[in-house]
């Protein structure tokens, strides 16, 4: 084991008096909640790209982290540098998960060949790794956006040459994944979306998107893979638009081209925001649709109109978000992901266990709110009762596929029915929310 963080010792749970940073105050990963553990409740990931790979650059500025392997003699160098210093920290962080991109742990590399080999010399390294630490892979994801092959699509190329090489590199960190007990495996559809319809035919891409698709989940049941396959929405950036918009829109497509039963999504915070939609509402939206998968877990700056990765310190937005999952039983082979990354001005490598220790810490608090908000029942109660004509004889009337849409209007005007307004007692419910969180 490398030794990149001396000084920082095991992260442990030490509760709230404790006046150590680099100890958890609230994730208390044996504590039971609601029937489960905390650490079976939230399934905490690492995500390798922005925690390791990144340096610290900006579209306006050069890298101001100073990390060993940027400055390795080759890219075979640096991934096992990096590989190192990663699941040291996993192992210290404490937490059951990583996640990656291929090119992560085997670098951005020219050729399919030569990313293909060092893909497979990295799974073998991180097998080790694995069984060394007790770190597991929570899911990989080929990465069909950093190539400047890729600057049309991957699986939405124009050109069927780039599409098989990204055909390739999926089938290839599928692979990677199985062998490494991934339970789950992304598609994160980088610039799977268009700049301009001017040079866009839209239907062959959803068409050639959607048979694609269906060969990987055909490839995933080949292989014998059971976890899930995941998409992950997003509105835009790096593409104007992008076709994985929204859970609905996902859901829409899914639905199109069969795959509404074997696909599902994985969420992300940012995300939501920069479609318009809250957190919770996206985690309502895959509940009711039977696609909820996994979390990257982080959130926006509303001051920014792009994807800034950050650490979700919002307890009460995880709340929200928790109190519409949990009742749904929650995540199986998903878990919450640290899609996110320190800011760019914190550029100490012990700045990469704040920010988990504080994301993990906020975590904790959103679940033990929600479970106090569930178990409390009050909300679920207004709910039932704001609802509850429609398990009446008029509800089920109106529902029936026996009624007419001119048998309801007649039934409206024999029986004298003039619907009245009931109050929706929103500010009286986000009390509610407040008084749960501690």
């Amino acid at each position: 084991m490398t030794t990149y963080f001396e000084g920082v010792d095991a992260v442990k749970y030490e509760g709230t008096e404790t006046n150590n940073p680099f100890a958890f105050r609230y994730y208390n990963k044996d504590q039971v909640v609601l029937g489960k553990t905390m650490a079976e409740h939230l399934r905490m990931a690492v995500c390798y790209w922005h925690s390791f790979c990144w340096d610290g650059a900006d579209p306006f500025g050069q890298g101001t982290f100073e990390r060993s392997w940027h400055n390795a003699s080759s890219v075979q160098e640096a991934t096992d540098i990096k590989m190192d210093v990663a699941f040291e920290f996993f192992a210290k962080l404490g937490l059951p998960y990583y996640c990656f991109h291929d090119v992560d742990v085997a670098g951005h590399l020219e050729t399919p060949d030569e990313l293909s080999n060092e893909l497979a010399r990295a799974v073998d390294r991180l097998q080790q790794k694995q069984d060394e630490t007790g770190v597991k892979l929570l899911w990989g994801t080929a990465n069909l956006f950093s190539h400047r092959r890729y600057m049309g699509g991957g699986l939405t190329n124009p050109d069927p040459e780039v599409t098989a090489t990204a055909i390739r590199q999926v089938r290839e960190c599928m692979d990677a994944t199985f062998k490494l007990g991934g339970e789950n495996y992304v598609l994160w559809g980088g610039r799977e979306g268009y700049d301009t319809l001017l040079n866009t035919r839209l239907s062959t891409e959803l068409d050639n998107f959607g048979a694609l698709l269906n060969k990987v989940v055909e490839y995933k049941h080949k292989i014998g893979f059971k976890g899930k396959i995941l998409i992950e929405p997003k509105p835009h950036e790096p593409t104007y638009h992008q076709y994985d918009f929204d859970t609905a829109t996902v859901f829409g497509f899914l639905q199109r081209y069969g795959l509404e039963k074997e696909v599902h999504v994985n969420i992300e915070p940012n995300h939501a925001t920069l479609a318009g939609h809250s957190f919770a509402h996206e985690i309502a939206t895959a509940v009711s649709l039977g696609v909820m998968g996994s979390i990257d877990i982080n959130s926006g700056n509303y001051q920014n109109g792009w994807d800034t990765d950050q650490f979700n310190v919002d307890i009460k937005d995880i709340t929200l978000a928790l109190i519409e999952l949990l009742p749904s039983g929650g995540l199986d082979t998903g878990g919450f992901n640290f899609d996110a990354k320190v800011r760019r001005q914190s550029s100490d490598a012990v700045d990469l266990f704040h920010g988990h220790i504080g994301g993990a810490d906020c975590l904790a608090r959103a679940l033990l709110a929600a479970a106090d908000i569930i178990e409390k029942g009050e909300i679920e109660a207004f709910k039932a009762n704001r609802y509850k004509g429609w398990e009446g004889d008029l509800g089920k009337m109106i529902l029936s596929k026996e009624t007419s849409l001119a048998d309801i209007a007649d039934h409206v005007k024999t029986e004298g029915i003039n619907g009245k307004h009931n109050s929706g007692r929103q500010e009286y419910l986000e009390n509610l929310i407040n008084l749960s969180i501690k």
